[in-house]
């Protein structure tokens, strides 16, 4: 579990694509024990093995299709955050790690210190999970959503968000990873498997 505060942005040393449709990722981060858990952009993954501030993880081809981790290219900057503790702060929400789908950044503009982007959902199914003042996460970002259509939605970057992450070096048409507000998810199978 996570909270979508990011803690650093790494960056992509390799992505190492297999045979059966898996890939081996190797991130610059700081160092860790094999066996723990990263969200990487906002996916979880596991530590398969270390050189120092080196980390390798194993994406399997379900991940890769439901995630933007397959786009990564060496010296990409990724956003890294390791899950909660005990007694970690809950700072942003509750974010599992587990990507729903990716959307397209289709605008990017400044407005006073703030810089708001424009998302376009590559499955637009998942726009009844997102609404105004909503929480989401982009990226691995806790970010709150602000306006809403049929298959978009915006938010609102402040200035420490844009400078500690890798919105920064988004450009138009890149693909992010988008995990829902997984308390919507819940509310809704509770209200279909009693109607």
């Amino acid at each position: 579990m996570f909270t979508g505060i990011i803690e650093a942005v790494g960056t992509v040393e390799s992505v190492q694509f297999d045979s059966e449709g898996g890939a081996r990722l190797a991130v610059r981060a700081f160092p860790m024990t094999v066996g723990e858990s990263l969200a990487v952009n906002g996916v979880c993954l596991t530590v398969q093995q270390t050189e120092g501030d080196l980390l390798c993880f194993d994406a399997v081809p379900e991940t890769l299709r439901r995630t933007n981790l397959g786009d990564l290219q060496a010296g990409d900057a990724v956003n890294l955050e390791r899950p909660l503790t005990p007694e970690s702060r809950i700072g942003g929400h509750f974010v599992q790690g587990h990507v729903d789908t990716t959307a397209r950044l289709t605008e990017l503009r400044e407005e006073g210190n703030a810089r708001v982007l424009r998302f376009q959902l590559e499955d637009a199914a998942y726009m009844r999970y997102i609404v105004p003042k909503g929480s989401i996460a982009v990226d691995g970002i806790s970010l709150t959503v602000v306006d809403v259509g049929a298959d978009w939605f915006t938010v609102w970057i402040i200035p420490h968000t844009w400078a500690v992450t890798n919105l920064a070096r988004r450009r138009i048409g890149e693909r992010v990873n988008i995990e829902t507000d997984i308390l919507a998810r819940y509310v809704e199978r509770l209200l279909t498997a009693h109607s």
